[in-house]
């Protein structure tokens, strides 16, 4: 694949237009940690990172899709608004596109995973979208694709376009600003979208940190596709509770972008909702799966010692399963699985 950059311009454009489109500029705390190592069980001594949560869940939308989404529709021309826009979403693009394009006066319309919570079905609805609901593998395909005969609009991909990154980027530009010397950042890996930005900013301003990408066992391919060293599908796909990460591979676009993180860390499910209840009850913030997966890969410790940042992507998961979940934690993990 040919090489893929994004420009450090661009992204600062994009943090220069972020405000008008209502994404905020969200907090980095720390996390306080209990004096001993080995929060995922491992019982092997280490250093205990120090561990900070960038807060995506106060966005307008409670994800970090605002970014990337208003990055895109602010430089559409009126004549492409005026047929409209869409996506293909699990739920968190969908918000971010649809709240982007009320900004902008544009229709928007979205294709929607039946997997899909009703909590981010309904904020969609808030929002004016239309929702078509699909398959899992339909959208994936449309993602593939770039393209659906059932949609009409211009097409904003929730990751596969550079302006959207750009605009996931200026997330990297706070953290940098907030903790100059962080050492390592972690992040929940759907289609890459998030990380690819991440990963272009801090290459530029601090290439000595490491950005890793964070994984559900479930749905693993780009650990699966480092590990073959080229995009490969993950056979052993599964739906979980973790909805707004983990896809059926990694695309051969977006692999020039990924390659070269630092690493996956690939987190157990069980693992995920410990780190879920384990921020609420220190911090009070409700976390969704895939934000979960970026807190559990950085108290796990595989992510290294030092100033540790972990991404919390987003909080748009339904209160009865967020209380399910943390309310079996202590259960085996065969009946957290059972739970989904």
């Amino acid at each position: 694949m040919p090489a893929r950059h994004i420009p450090l311009d661009a992204i600062r454009d994009a943090a220069a237009a972020a405000a008008e489109g209502g994404a905020i500029r969200t907090p980095l705390i720390r996390l306080e940690l209990p004096p001993t190592a080995g929060f995922a069980g491992s019982g092997l001594p280490r250093a205990v990172p120090d561990i900070y949560l960038k807060l995506e869940v106060l966005q307008p939308i409670g994800s970090f899709k605002i970014r990337g989404a208003y990055n895109v529709v602010r430089q559409l021309p009126a004549e492409q608004l005026k047929e409209g826009v869409w996506t293909v979403s699990a739920g968190n693009a969908a918000q971010g596109v649809a709240y982007a394009a009320r900004k902008v006066g544009a229709r928007c319309s979205v294709m929607v995973m039946d997997t899909a919570p009703e909590t981010k079905l309904q904020a969609i609805a808030r929002l004016g979208a239309t929702i078509v609901t699909a398959t899992y593998d339909e959208c994936w395909r449309t993602v593939e694709s770039h393209h659906s005969d059932r949609m009409t609009g211009y097409f904003v991909h929730p990751f596969d376009d550079d302006r959207f990154i750009a605009g996931n980027a200026t997330a990297g530009l706070e953290i940098l600003e907030d903790l100059p010397d962080v050492d390592a950042i972690v992040a929940p890996l759907g289609g890459g979208g998030l990380l690819a930005g991440l990963a272009a900013a801090v290459r530029e301003l601090r290439p000595q940190t490491r950005i890793y990408a964070a994984e559900p066992e479930t749905a693993a391919p780009l650990s699966a596709s480092l590990l073959a060293g080229r995009p490969v599908y993950f056979d052993t796909w599964r739906a979980s509770f973790v909805d707004g990460a983990g896809g059926k591979s990694v695309l051969e676009t977006m692999w020039p972008l990924l390659a070269e993180l630092a690493g996956s860390i690939v987190v157990p499910l069980d693992e995920v909702v410990r780190a879920m209840k384990f921020v609420a009850e220190r911090t009070h913030v409700i976390a969704e799966g895939a934000a979960g997966c970026a807190i559990a890969a950085a108290l796990g410790g595989r992510a290294g010692a030092g100033k540790v940042v972990a991404v919390v992507s987003g909080g748009n998961i339904d209160l009865a399963k967020f209380a399910s979940l943390v309310g079996a934690c202590d259960a085996p993990y065969s009946s957290i699985v059972n739970r989904q």
